[in-house]
């Protein structure tokens, strides 16, 4: 880089500190010298900022916006009165349900925080095994997609379409191999980065060492651990669930031989927490987030998704299906359910009632509610490779318990079929049967047949299971939202779980 060049490039670095700063309020700058102090210390001394490199996670939703953009304002402070600063590594993790609305906020924050070209910077996409340099149009990896398909299937039959379990698991436990990834990748880093409350942490500790309990671990003292012990702790929780999904002989090939540990650097990578410093509700930073950065609240999330596993409007769709098909009921009904909770959940997140007041009204009349049905149709189409018949299917579950609900998904959904049920148990069980049977069964399923007879074979998922890792892990999950209602045609109270961070 030439001197006048890189002249030019750090006259623009401090335009956009400027302009960060013209976004924070007094306490938030104080708050940004306090951070800027405790990188300091971290790294040993402003001698050794220049060397020390910082990972966070961006999931492209707003309240990570609003870290990327306080630590970029930490960087470049500290290169203003220094000669280097601390190098910043953003890593996304990449799963179907990071929508193209997701991707385009992401590109437009860096643009404005101009991160792209910057040599200080690296900005990272871990899609599947591979990771990748970010760049907006980046294609989901083949493998990727058919890894989510295959949990969202698998685990959605196991539980008749729970929404927790279908959508979120298996991407929340795959946090441990993204985390591993992306520190490991090139040179590696110093340091984990995360905005997450102490609370927040302490109930994910809670959580892992329950389960790791479970599943035979040694628990040790959350605290005690360093990064390859608790991304370790973390893999064999998420390799115990996938034996239960999969099965002990169908489990994906790569679980098998997936990195754990931390080779790159002698000194494996420390957790660094700034929940205290930086303050995360939208409504305090409206300004910065939708003026500056370009966030635009994704129109398939209902607002208060941080790109999550789960859509939301997905979710919503489903709870509208299975009103409509399983309970013979309305599919309004089903979907006028769903936004009750869902507007609670967004109360309680203190979202800011103009968001509020948005996502419900896309569903305020018949009109509208076709059109998002229409649009979660096409979703699930594009992230999963589902069309509705198959959605369906999924709510009833017909295939597990050696096909205990067939009779009834059949009556109820495709009665021409009840001629071939004998057939479709045959098939199911890896008996000989006819093959436009076993074809039909892959086409209302959108599974293989060799997952059709897993399913056939394992039984309906208990959540009072005690042995069940499947039902322990969304039973003491503590980023679940729990919200108490009444079941329309029993009268009794249920507990509905949403998703939303």
């Amino acid at each position: 880089m030439s001197s006048i060049h890189e002249q030019a490039m750090n006259y623009v670095y401090q335009q956009v500190l400027q302009r960060l700063l013209g976004y924070f309020d007094r306490a938030e700058r104080t708050a940004l010298q306090l951070l800027i102090q405790r990188l300091i210390v971290a790294a040993g001394g402003i001698e050794q900022i220049g060397r020390y490199t910082v990972l966070v996670a961006f999931s492209g939703g707003k309240d990570s916006a609003y870290t990327i953009a306080f630590l970029r304002a930490a960087q470049l402070s500290i290169a203003g009165r220094s000669p280097t600063s601390f190098s910043l590594r953003i890593a996304t993790m990449r799963h179907a349900g990071m929508t193209s609305a997701v991707m385009d906020n992401i590109h437009r924050c860096y643009s404005a925080l101009f991160l792209h070209d910057d040599p200080r910077v690296e900005l990272l996409v871990v899609d599947h095994q591979y990771v990748q340099r970010f760049e907006r149009d980046l294609p989901f990896s083949t493998a990727g997609r058919e890894q989510n398909r295959s949990d969202m299937l698998l685990s959605g039959h196991l539980t008749a379409g729970d929404g927790r379990t279908t959508f979120c698991n298996s991407c929340y436990l795959g946090m441990a191999e993204f985390l591993g990834r992306a520190a490991c990748w090139g040179k590696g880093v110093d340091v984990v980065l995360s905005g997450d409350s102490l609370k927040e942490q302490k109930h994910y500790a809670t959580w892992i060492m329950r389960l790791a309990q479970r599943t035979g671990q040694p628990v040790v003292d959350w605290r005690k651990q360093n990064f390859n012990t608790a991304l370790e702790t973390i893999e064999n929780v998420g390799r115990a669930y996938y034996r239960e999904l999969h099965g002990e002989d169908s489990q994906p090939a790569d679980l098998m031989a997936r990195p754990l540990g931390y080779p790159n650097k002698a000194i494996v990578p420390k957790f660094l927490s700034v929940a205290d410093l930086i303050g995360c509700r939208a409504e305090e930073h409206w300004a910065l987030l939708t003026g500056f950065l370009g966030f635009r609240f994704d129109d398939l999330s209902f607002s208060f998704s941080e790109s999550d596993c789960a859509n939301p409007m997905l979710m919503a769709h489903m709870r509208g299906l299975k009103a409509e098909f399983v309970q013979g009921r309305e599919y309004s009904e089903g979907i006028a359910e769903y936004l009750q909770l869902a507007k609670t959940l967004m109360r309680r997140k203190q979202m800011p009632q103009r968001l509020v007041d948005q996502a419900l009204a896309a569903y305020d009349d018949a009109q509208k509610l076709e059109e998002r049905r229409a649009l979660a149709t096409s979703y699930a189409q594009e992230a999963f490779g589902m069309n509705e018949a198959q959605l369906v299917c999924l709510l009833f579950a017909p295939f597990v318990d050696g096909g205990a609900e067939l009779d009834s998904f059949l009556r109820r959904c495709h009665p021409g079929m009840l001629v071939a049920l004998a057939d479709l148990h045959k098939a199911l069980s890896g008996q000989a049967a006819p093959e436009q049977v076993v074809q039909w069964l892959i086409d209302i399923s959108g599974l293989s047949i060799k997952g059709l007879q897993n399913l056939y074979g394992k039984p309906r998922v208990d959540f009072n299971d005690e042995r069940s890792i499947i039902a322990r892990v969304r039973a003491s999950d503590p980023d679940k939202r729990q919200i108490m209602t009444v079941d329309p045609e029993t009268g009794h109270t249920i507990s509905e779980v949403i998703s939303g961070r």
